[in-house]
């Protein structure tokens, strides 16, 4: 362990941009690194990475390892495999960190494997204990318990949860370095290949980049409320639409809606939920949120635990007066 130093960010880019994701990991890093008193790096993996690094710099890292070589052009598994292997066994950090996306999941575990260590599976936060140990909490069970792991491994690996941190303000006057690294990855590293891309067009708000979010539950009764009083009260609140697992299970609306355990984790500064119960693998996935509104005309609603305002009624009553005060009001 003493020959091991400093924590390990693997950075996402996508379009040439430094995703949410990246700056997000900085800010776990950032207190990890300052715990062991270590240096934080992030690796950005591509052919050209532009100004990416600079902007990594600004966000929190002390270090960036510009990893480039022309099959990084694209994500693709085997490829950033291979090239952040290398880069972790050359540079041997203490830490290791990657947001629970496509990298995380599916290059995560295989970089384990390779490095002949553990990984700690979806946090939502992860620290250093006593004895300088990186210890997680992680949702088991639905996520109606949490669990804490300690990783004894070298070096000690989480895949952490998006939107479960904030990330630092920006200062471009941070001075950092930059480190140019080429894996020289061959062409046969790369089993697989993607045959095409199909991209699904988002309409409106992305879910988990929205400061208010209005979600439908099982409660509206059919599909019609999510294209009628529901988008009308988020086009009103220039919201994103958000719903439960049973609704999307139900076919009421696409997955990419779902707010919850085994869909998106939401941290919006509003909330406002409707005819959702408040089931534990729902409450995991919006807990983040600054403040939930919930109308439900069960009073028993478990989702009363944890809302800061609460309305006990029909929502086909409550919600069109809401709307009508919403559009006074404006």
């Amino acid at each position: 362990m003493a020959d091991r130093q400093g924590v390990l960010v693997i950075g996402e880019v996508a379009n040439g941009k430094l995703e949410a994701s990246s700056t997000e990991m900085l800010a776990h890093g950032r207190k990890l690194a300052d715990s062991v008193k270590e240096p934080l790096s992030i690796a950005l993996l591509g052919q050209d990475l532009g100004a990416l690094p600079k902007e990594a710099i600004a966000f929190g890292a002390d270090k960036v390892y510009a990893v480039t070589d022309p099959l990084l052009k694209e994500y693709q598994v085997d490829a950033y495999l291979a090239a952040i292997t290398k880069l972790a066994q050359q540079h041997s950090p203490r830490i290791v960190l990657l947001a629970k996306g496509p990298i995380g999941s599916e290059v995560g575990p295989r970089l384990a494997f390779r490095l002949d260590t553990g990984v700690i599976q979806d946090c939502v936060e992860v620290k250093i204990d006593a004895e300088k140990r990186l210890t997680a909490n992680r949702p088991v069970y639905g996520g109606n318990c949490t669990a804490t792991v300690t990783s004894f491994g070298e070096p000690m690996m989480a895949i952490v949860r998006p939107k479960t941190g904030d990330p630092l303000a920006r200062n471009d006057g941070r001075h950092g370095e930059v480190v140019a690294f080429s894996p020289r990855l061959e062409a046969s590293v790369v089993k697989s290949r993607v045959v095409t891309r199909v991209e699904q067009p988002q309409a409106g708000i992305r879910l988990e980049e929205a400061a208010i979010v209005v979600s439908g539950g099982r409660g509206l009764g059919s599909a019609a409320p999510f294209s009628n009083e529901i988008k009308e009260l988020a086009d009103l609140l220039g919201a994103a639409i958000g719903a439960s697992r049973a609704v999307v299970d139900a076919g009421w609306i696409t997955h990419d809606h779902q707010v919850g355990l085994t869909g998106v984790t939401i941290t919006p500064n509003l909330y406002i939920t409707v005819g959702i119960s408040g089931a534990s693998q729902h409450m995991a996935g919006c807990l983040g949120s600054k403040a939930i509104i919930a109308i439900n005309r069960d009073s028993d609603a478990v989702i009363f635990n944890d809302c800061r305002y609460g309305v006990v009624g029909d929502w086909k009553k409550v919600l069109p007066a809401f709307i009508q005060q919403i559009k006074a009001m404006k």
